[in-house]
């Protein structure tokens, strides 16, 4: 009688090592272990950064039909647009700088881990910490204050805050194209989108805390 080889479990024939970040974030939910108000922090944090991404994604909608819109206007009609590339590339931007953040709650932002991956969790946990504290936390929080000052000059050029406030203002636009865009919006996105960075960063080192003291991640 010829015995049949069972077939293998498809889960197990998956190797999806190439998310281990985005694996591991799978719920809100931090274990019981860990230290209440890191627990709420963590929490509280990843909740808001999850409706920023539910907002954000939004912006994919007017740039899909700005783009779609200027296809069919210049490829059907002969009537290209002057401000589809402008919205197109603002919007772009925008959705870059604000859904950042979420998706550094998710852990995936693309990274070359193929030495990382074969770590122990206490040694990624190590480097982590490491990097975010030497690189990331010095590194945004300059860029943060430098855009602060690009989206400010947009708005009110170089008069002072309380000249702006009382109606001293200078609206930037942009100069390279025909449709000459107002670029204070797209600019507020790039502090905005530091500023958020920043708060999941602080979310991001508390989870690898954790997972060097504990050695697993959270």
């Amino acid at each position: 009688m010829v015995e049949k080889k069972s077939e293998p479990n498809v889960k197990e024939k998956l190797d999806i090592t190439d998310e281990l970040i985005a694996e591991r974030r799978t719920s809100l939910k931090m274990p019981k272990d860990m230290t209440p108000w890191m627990a709420k922090t963590i929490e509280f944090i990843d909740a808001k950064m999850l409706i920023t991404g539910k907002i954000v994604c939004w912006i994919t909608v007017p740039l899909i039909f700005a783009m779609v819109y200027e296809v069919i206007g210049r490829h059907f009609f002969n009537r290209p647009t002057l401000w589809s590339f402008d919205i197109s590339r603002m919007l772009a931007g925008a959705l870059f700088m604000l859904g950042a953040a979420y998706t550094l709650s998710k852990g995936i932002h693309i990274r070359a881990d193929f030495l990382y991956r074969n770590w122990s969790v206490k040694n990624q946990a190590k480097v982590d910490l490491f990097l975010y504290l030497l690189f990331f936390f010095p590194g945004f929080l300059v860029f943060f204050l430098v855009s602060f000052d690009y989206a400010y000059t947009s708005i009110c050029g170089r008069s002072d805050l309380m000249e702006c406030l009382g109606g001293k203002v200078r609206i930037q636009r942009a100069m390279d194209t025909t449709w000459m865009p107002i670029m204070w919006p797209l600019k507020s996105c790039m502090p905005i989108g530091a500023f958020l960075l920043l708060i999941q960063g602080f979310s991001e080192v508390l989870k690898s805390y954790y997972a060097f003291v504990k050695g697993r991640w959270p």
